[in-house]
This record gives C-alpha cells, sequence and structure tokens, in this order.
C-alpha cells in the first residue's frame, strides 16, 4: 500500500476543505506572511486559469515565480519561467508550500571545454583542415 500524503497531520482531502487563512497555519511564517498580504493580480489570474483548466492536459505559462503553491494546483501542469524560457513542472502533493520558483532554475551549469582557435598564441600556427 502506498503512503498517504499527510500535511502537518492535513490529508490533501482536508487540505483542499480548508480556506486559505486556515491553511495559512500550515504553512512556514514567510508563507503565512505573503497569503496574508493577499494575491496580486497575476497570482488570481494564474488561480483562475488553473481552476478553468482542471480536467484538461494543458500547458499554462506563468512568470509568477514568487506564488506560493496551493492544494488545489496540485496536479496541474504549469510552464515556469526561468528567465529565458519556460520549463515544465508538475505540480504534486509534496510541493504544497513552496514557492513556484523553487522547481526551476534561472541559472545554467558552466561547462567549459577546449580553449578555442585564436585562444593562445601558438594556435595561430595550427593548419586549418
Amino acid at each position: 500500500m502506498a503512503k498517504k500524503f499527510m500535511l502537518r497531520g492535513k490529508t490533501l482531502e482536508e487540505l483542499n476543505e480548508m480556506n486559505l487563512e486556515e491553511l495559512s497555519k500550515l504553512f512556514t511564517a514567510r508563507e503565512r506572511r505573503a497569503l496574508k498580504r493577499g494575491m496580486p493580480e497575476i497570482h488570481k489570474k494564474l488561480l483562475e486559469k488553473i481552476r478553468s483548466s482542471r480536467g484538461k492536459d494543458k500547458l499554462i505559462r506563468t512568470h509568477a515565480r514568487d506564488m506560493v503553491i496551493l492544494p488545489e494546483m496540485v496536479g496541474a501542469k504549469l510552464g515556469i519561467h526561468s528567465g529565458g524560457e519556460f520549463q515544465m513542472v508538475i505540480v504534486n502533493e509534496s510541493m504544497i508550500g513552496h514557492r513556484l520558483g523553487e522547481f526551476v532554475m534561472t541559472r545554467k551549469r558552466v561547462k567549459h571545454s577546449s580553449p578555442g582557435l585564436g585562444a593562445t598564441r601558438s594556435s595561430k600556427f595550427v593548419p586549418l583542415k
């Protein structure tokens, strides 16, 4: 039997039934403060898009990296902007209470290779094919 998801002793069904004020009491102080201050318009629009696309396998693109993940967002396919492109993230239960931007890195790994042609004085004398 698979282990059932629990967040501070509450199941996903119980979390979905809670209002925003009760739910925020289960989150960390930073997320609790963000929810207490109210949602900006961009977060409200994203939440409406997620609610309207419930059941559909549709990718929702967003720049709202600072949005707190709520229980009703579980299962949504989101394209989160990383600064240069949108990276797809499927929201699962363990992401509740975190921010969207935590799951998409903004920097790529630096890959150094061998120096190119003209990098040193000696490469001036290397014959080209």
